[in-house]
């Protein structure tokens, strides 16, 4: 299935019985649901509509708001979606819903990649991530589960530089940002380590990678 269920077809599909998979909606409904091998039409009367096994597997997944533009799944300026960049004194939440919307985001982000970067390419950042660098590498790391530094606890911070195109990533300890780097590498980045001269501490300055 090359596309998620419209939030009208989603719908149709959670209410189907929970047994049979029958479903009930408008015969343009279930006709689109037929045309996408969520559901099948059954050859004697009254010619009701079933869930496929494709249709079952879709109701049991949790929805990812199809509606949502790829954009705004992870831009923060819309209010929907904000990545966790570390540095807070609140607890960071690591519910399963967060989880989702962390899923969901990424997930939004590399379908924008694929539709704005000019060769659709999806190993690299593309135009938005560019303009929101931290957010973006911020993104990155929490969706492949780094704990972000909140409400006491070690973890990532994400800062801006200002060197352009580059984003400062600390990290607890060597071995967390080492971890850290080899995330951001894989999705796109290219990263060096550095020591601040004030406390010698060491640290992460991110880019993202063009070619």
């Amino acid at each position: 299935m090359a596309r998620p269920p419209t939030a009208a077809q989603r719908r149709v599909i959670d209410a189907a019985d929970p047994v049979t998979g029958r479903l009930k909606g408008t015969e343009a409904q279930l006709d689109a649901l037929v045309k996408r091998g969520l559901a099948f039409r059954h050859p004697r009367p009254p010619h009701d509509h079933f869930l496929t096994p494709t249709g079952h597997r879709v109701r049991e997944t949790v929805p990812e708001e199809p509606e949502r533009s790829a954009e705004q799944a992870a831009d923060p300026a819309t209010g929907v979606f904000a990545a966790q960049v570390g540095g807070t004194q609140e607890a960071a939440d690591t519910g399963p819903a967060r989880a989702r919307e962390v899923h969901s985001a990424w997930q939004g982000l590399l379908e924008l990649r694929r539709m704005t970067n000019p060769d659709g390419a999806t190993d690299r950042p593309c135009g938005w991530e560019r303009a929101h660098l931290v957010q973006a590498a911020a993104l990155a790391l929490e969706a492949a589960g780094h704990p972000p530094e909140a409400g006491g606890s070690p973890g990532y911070r994400v800062r801006a530089t200002p060197q352009p195109e580059a984003v400062a990533v600390h990290a607890p300890d060597g071995e967390a940002l080492r971890a850290c780097a080899i995330t951001l590498e894989g999705a796109g980045w290219q990263v060096g380590e550095y020591t601040e001269p004030r406390t010698r501490a060491r640290y992460g300055l991110a880019s993202p990678r063009r070619v």
